[in-house]
């Protein structure tokens, strides 16, 4: 007996393999390998820069030197950058702006001013402790014509400003109580990357001289706290809270 076209028909579409909803979904989501390859290559460049500037500075780093690092033609960095200072001014941007922003995030709910700067200092060195390279960068830019117009600089005098105004916090001389504040966490990440070791060299004279290098991002929250006109003891006891951590901050590229 002859099975109909139409008996047919059914048995064919589903003897078809089925494709579950959560493999159309990777499917349709997957990157085209095209525009992975481009992001790489984005990516290695961004990389190459950053190790390179972090060691030498933006003005000892060329082109060629990028594109050497990151093994990319020499031509192809310009399908990426139109030059070295936009290279520089993308880093400044993921490297810094990103993970400033994320910091805004974590303290949006944060009332009080002297609380806020607290916990921004605190990630931001114990940031440059888990990325020393991202660390040395800032070192090499926290002192540029840049750091009162972006990124964590900018963001440090916006917060002291806010304190200023609610009355929470005391600079007379804003701009100086930014540099010094600035400073602070700058030598700090200095002092971690040098002596943060227990076994380095640095350490070991930090501690001859009978002092230690233990708890500086809680150290230093407390010293700039101090500076900006709170008692040590309300000092150290707000910057000894509990970290907010409510997102994974940026990674360095």
């Amino acid at each position: 007996m002859r099975k109909s076209p139409k008996s047919q028909s059914r048995r064919a579409a589903a003897s078809k393999p089925t494709r579950s909803p959560k493999a159309a979904e990777v499917g349709t989501d997957r990157e085209p390998r095209n525009a992975r390859r481009k992001r790489e290559t984005r990516e290695r460049l961004l990389d190459a820069a950053l190790r390179l500037m972090a060691e030498r500075g933006t003005a000892g780093v060329t082109i060629n030197e990028i594109t050497e690092a990151a093994d990319v033609g020499f031509g192809s960095f310009y399908n990426y950058f139109e030059s070295k200072e936009a290279i520089y001014d993308a880093l400044i941007k993921q490297v810094f702006e990103d993970f400033g922003d994320a910091l805004d995030r974590l303290v949006h709910d944060v009332a009080d001013p002297a609380e806020a700067i607290a916990h921004c200092i605190r990630h931001t060195l114990l940031r440059a402790r888990r990325d020393p390279l991202w660390g040395q960068f800032l070192l090499r830019e926290g002192y540029s014509p840049g750091a009162l117009t972006q990124g964590l600089g900018q963001r440090l005098l916006r917060d002291i400003g806010r304190g200023v105004a609610a009355r929470r916090l005391q600079a007379p001389d804003l701009f100086m109580s930014f540099i010094a504040a600035g400073s602070i966490v700058l030598a700090t990440i200095a002092a971690e990357q040098q002596a943060g070791a227990e076994t380095s060299p640095q350490a070991a004279l930090v501690k001859s001289l009978g002092m230690d290098v233990g708890g500086l991002p809680e150290r230093a929250a407390t010293i700039v706290l101090t500076t900006l006109g709170l008692s040590t003891q309300e000092a150290a006891a707000i910057a000894h809270k509990p970290l907010p951590v409510t997102e994974p901050l940026p990674a360095v590229v």
